[in-house]
Parts: structure tokens; sequence; C-alpha cells
């Protein structure tokens, strides 16, 4: 009979030395995009369902951006918020060179350079009077999203963030078409340079309610079930991005993260060659915040958890509203594991 000697795993657990060695998973905070809420002037205003989250004005935008580079996190998401008197059916503010992302694009470039890479948001939806990602039309006896309309739309905006100074434009709407509209209009424009991160897989989720609030975008009617993904479905998100992959994408993006994290490893695994980022969205950030305020979690531990767990899926990038947090924790020092 042959004895085979009792195998110990523990060994590599046995100190914290150990165990930070022989890590599979390491985070780090360049591995991350901050998103920020950007609007033309006004006060600093505290958004309410995302406790530590504010829309700050263009002029406030700098410190904000350097205090976070100070920390080692050197990429950021731009979100442009106006009033509702402003916005229209056809979001004609979105393309606006006087709105709130192209002013920041400029003041940042003017005054920090190339440094920080800058992402900015291409969708009309905090922009339209009605807050969907496309052009409400009656078609049929119905009223739809009309894809084609709204992607004329969506390549002038991202073209009006490429000549403000946007590193990459990131179109979130899940319009069929969209990666290609913007590419071609980019490389007309002569942007050929312009990065796109396509929201390329983006599911219809509950986890968006504090951004709506944040970002003045939630649908005055309906819901966006009709263009964005079914959480049921999981192959579906690799004809999502293959298509945006043919049309000329950059990066792609699995959204939300923390529910979908089997389709983070599906699209990683299955488009290796392309970064892909994941967003850990407003209402997975709220939920820790608001469990954290009640005691009821450590929140430096349970974060850690969860931008481990979204990296440890396959994200090369994580869009997180914990970005300067846990860049800072991570500066000093601190590991739960």
């Amino acid at each position: 009979m042959t004895h085979y000697p009792l195998l110990r795993p523990r060994r590599l657990r046995l100190t914290k030395t150990i165990r930070d060695l022989v890590a599979e998973t390491r985070l780090s905070p360049q591995d991350f995009i901050m998103p920020l809420f950007v609007k033309n002037e006004g006060e600093k205003e505290p958004i309410m369902s995302m406790p530590g989250q504010y829309r700050y004005p263009v002029q406030e935008i700098l410190q904000v951006i350097q205090n976070a580079m100070d920390q080692g996190v050197k990429a950021f998401m731009l979100f442009g918020v106006i009033p509702d008197e402003l916005k229209d059916h056809y979001a004609r503010r979105a393309y606006d060179p006087q709105g709130p992302v192209p002013q920041a694009l400029k003041l940042i470039r003017r005054e920090l350079g190339w440094e920080p890479t800058i992402f900015t948001d291409v969708c009309i939806c905090g922009y339209a009077s009605h807050g969907h990602c496309g052009i409400p039309v009656e078609k049929h006896g119905r009223k739809i999203i009309d894809n084609d309309s709204t992607l004329s739309i969506i390549a002038r905006m991202a073209v009006v963030h490429a000549e403000a100074g946007a590193d990459f434009v990131a179109p979130s709407g899940m319009m069929d078409g969209m990666v290609k509209a913007i590419r071609e209009a980019l490389d007309k424009e002569g942007y050929t340079d312009t990065g796109i991160l396509s929201y390329a897989v983006k599911y219809a989720s509950g986890f968006y309610g504090p951004f709506r609030e944040a970002a003045g975008s939630a649908p005055r009617f309906g819901d966006r079930r009709s263009y964005q993904m079914d959480p049921r479905n999981a192959l579906e998100a690799l004809k999502e991005a293959s298509l945006d992959v043919e049309e000329g994408a950059d990066m792609l993006m699995v959204k939300p993260a923390l529910a979908y994290l089997d389709v983070i490893r599906l699209i990683k695994s299955s488009f290796p060659e392309y970064p892909l980022a994941a967003y850990n969205v407003s209402g997975e950030y709220s939920l820790v915040k608001a469990a954290a305020e009640k005691g009821w979690i450590d929140e430096k531990m349970v974060v850690f958890e969860i931008l481990t767990a979204i990296k440890r899926a396959g994200a090369d990038v994580i869009i997180t509203y914990h970005a300067l947090e846990a860049a800072k924790w991570i500066r000093e020092g601190y590991s739960p594991f």
C-alpha cells in the first residue's frame, strides 16, 4: 500500500509576507479609472446617493485630478452634468464645445498637459429631456428608441471631445454601430490617435440608480431594456464585443462588474489581446458605503475584496468610485489579505 505525505497548502499562507510573495492578483492605483461628474459652474455639490462623490464645477476639477494623481491614480473618466432647462429632445448640448466636458478637457490640457489619461463618456442621456440613450420616435404605431438617428449625434459628440483633448471616448448607449460611426467621424476629422473604449457589454441593471441621480440621466418614460443587454444572457456578450472589435474599438468594457464576473472572464478569455475594463458601478459603490455607515462591514476589507475579485476575473482596468480611497490605502501599505 502506497503512503502519500499529507499535503499542506497552508504553508503558503502562514505569514503575510509569504501570502504577498505568492499572491496571484495584485492591485495598483494604476489599475483604476476614477469617474468624475463635472458641470460648467456653481458650487461643488455632494451627491446624496453616493457618499463622498460630488458634481464638480470645471474650475475645481484640476485640484481633484491633481490630488488623485498624487496618490498614483493616472486615469479619469468625465461625465457632463447640465441643468434640466438646457436639455432638449435631440440632446444638442451633448456636442456643445462650451459644455462642461470640453471645457474641463481644455483646462486639464492647458494646466496639466497630457500626463493624466482622460476618458469621456459619450452618450446623450444626461443631455436629453427624455433621459434615454437614443432619440425616441414614433414608428409603426409605437414609441421606440431610434438607433440610427442617434449615431450622428454621438459621433459629433465624440469629435468635440477629441478636439478638446480626450485620449479616449467611451460610447455607452449600446446603440448598434456606435463604434463604427465614431471611428469614421474621428478619422475623417484627423483624430486618428483618439482611442475608443466601448461599453461593449452593458447590462440593463438595477445597480445604476445612484448614477442616474448624480448625472440627472434617469429615463422620463419606460426603461432601457430595449437597448441594454438582458442580465440573463452571457453568450450574447460575445456577439456584442465581437461587433465592437470589428468596428474598431481599442478597449472593451463590461458593466456592471460584481454581478457579471463570469462575463468579465468570458470576454477576457475570448478577446485576450484587447484591454478589458470593468465598471464597478454606482449601486455597487453605494451599497458598500451604506453598509459601512451602519457599521455592518469593514469598508476597507470589502472594497479590497471587490476590486481584487474584479481584477481576478480578468479585468485589466477597473472604473471605480473607490479609486481615490483605494489608492490611498494601497500607498499606505494597507492590505486585508
